[in-house]
């Protein structure tokens, strides 16, 4: 066990208490550790914090308060004293253990030790490092908010909490990993979200055991979903927009921060809370249910068109309307059509991960030269056919418009099955496929929950809700998915 996570008991001389960290922080090695030894009212004292965590101003005032102390002012219970009258900042605590102390330090709070006191005050005077809320790049929206989750935690639910004012709504915190120490937290409404589901996700969670989660939310959620590791659907839905993690938390779901990300994990997720969108709820209930059709029949084209496209034209044109018979290459080119299809898919995410790695001011010629040099020399010297990269285009069209990431990949690792069952095992092939992807949806699950809820097992009345954007007035009650305790959302 690391020093650090040892529970001892702090001594009553100084320089005992200093011996010990320096030896477990490293101060007078690590650059960034500082030590500043004060002697106030008679009393040898210690201040000890990371540089750069601090707000400079508040210690400063604190220490120029503690400057003006006399000896016969701290003569008599002096830690009380300190405690009650001479330290003026809102967050101080009481501490007697040297492992809460290191924790602490290194979480960005000061330590003030005493000579003669076998206990601390932590000062909380942190200041992290980070930007300020903007709106997310993922989920941006016409109408709306522009504010957006940041890379610290309590900022993130300060954002949450200015949407829902209500004192039963929890959040509760603890640290995963035994070198990291990161901040989570699991909030939902008391009343509402089911406690059962609360106390699974805090139990798996504290069951997490690392030394660390660097890459905090996804880590996080590998522990704690229990499924498939080859299967690439998502069962927890991401979010930085504070208004989405709000509507969630008020429908009974259960979401999880983790501190330096700006993402929120919201539990338990289906397939279809993956296919909405915020712009839907920013619209009239008409337009939004044209948004969000428009937006079903682009993913729906990113998995199927092609596999068809490929089936009708290429396999089984005697199968083709007459009314559509125009459909077809009229020259395959140098490269079988599937494995045309293959390559182009692979050239589109490789091309996605070259825009995401070039700078902006470079962002420009990089398309001109996937779009140009490549797209359009390729067709003409006949490597591709051009209908291939028009099907292609609707296609990644449907994928940028899914608006869950996570489920835009799932479903283009999908279509790539479905092609390369059709073109190997012709309309079997693209049935057997199909089916499988069907049991692998079937047989998700997202914290014990059914992922194809309300189709499996059918709801018709969350079903309709899920098809037709309905008025705001018309939601009267919270889905049975979460198993909500308080189920009216309009109560009389």
């Amino acid at each position: 066990m690391p020093p650090s996570d040892q529970e001892l008991p702090l001594e009553k001389r100084l320089s005992e208490n200093l011996k010990f960290f320096e030896r477990v922080l490293g101060i007078g090695q690590s650059f960034d550790m500082v030590k500043r030894e004060v002697t106030f009212g008679g009393h040898d004292m210690c201040l000890l914090y990371v540089n750069g965590f601090v707000k400079d101003d508040i210690l400063d005032e604190l220490l120029r308060n503690l400057s003006t102390l006399k000896r016969e002012q701290l003569a008599i219970d002096t830690y009380d004293k300190l405690f009650k009258t001479y330290l003026p900042h809102i967050q101080v605590e009481k501490v007697d253990k040297t492992n809460k102390i290191v924790t602490s330090i290194l979480s960005g709070q000061s330590c003030l030790l005493i000579d003669g006191y076998e206990a601390a005050f932590l000062i909380d005077a942190r200041s992290y490092p980070g930007r300020s809320p903007s709106e997310p790049e993922l989920e941006r929206v016409v109408r709306g908010s522009r504010d957006g989750f940041v890379e610290t935690m309590v900022q993130n639910c300060v954002l949450t909490r200015r949407r829902i004012r209500d004192p039963r709504l929890r959040m509760e915190s603890m640290q995963i990993g035994a070198r990291s120490k990161t901040d989570v937290c699991v909030a939902y409404l008391q009343d509402v979200a089911d406690l059962s589901l609360v106390k699974e996700i805090k139990k798996r969670l504290q069951n997490i055991e690392v030394d660390g989660i660097p890459m905090s939310e996804k880590t996080v959620e590998e522990f704690i979903i229990q499924r498939n590791r080859f299967n690439p659907y998502p069962v927890v839905r991401y979010t930085e927009r504070p208004d989405v993690a709000a509507i969630h938390l008020l429908e009974g779901h259960v979401l999880v921060y983790v501190d330096t990300s700006p993402s929120v994990m919201i539990t338990p997720t289906t397939l279809f809370h993956h296919v909405q969108h915020a712009e839907e709820f920013r619209e009239n209930p008409f337009v939004g249910m044209y948004v969000r059709w428009i937006r079903f029949a682009g993913i729906l084209a990113s998995m199927f068109l092609i596999p068809l496209w490929i089936l009708f034209t290429l396999i089984h044109r005697e199968w083709m309307p007459q009314q559509l018979e125009f459909l077809g290459p009229e020259t395959v080119g140098a490269i079988p059509i599937i494995l045309q299809f293959i390559f182009a898919e692979v050239g589109i995410d490789l091309m996605r991960m070259a825009a995401i790695h070039t700078p902006t001011p470079l962002a420009t010629a990089m398309g001109l030269v996937a779009a140009v040099l490549i797209g359009d020399i390729a067709v003409k010297v006949g490597l591709f056919s051009p209908e291939v990269i028009l099907y292609l285009a609707v296609s990644a069209v449907g994928t940028f418009a899914t608006p869950s990431y996570e489920l835009s990949m799932a479903n283009k690792l999908s279509a790539m099955f479905f092609i390369l069952a059709v073109g190997l095992f012709d309309w079997i092939g693209l049935v057997v496929a199909i089916g499988f992807w069907a049991i692998l949806l079937l047989t998700t699950k997202s914290i014990n929950r059914p992922y194809l809820w309300p189709l499996v097992p059918f709801n018709p009345k969350a079903f309709l809700d899920i098809v037709v954007r309905a008025p705001m007035r018309n939601k009267k009650t919270r889905p049975s998915i979460v198993h909500p305790q308080d189920r009216d959302r309009m109560p009389n």
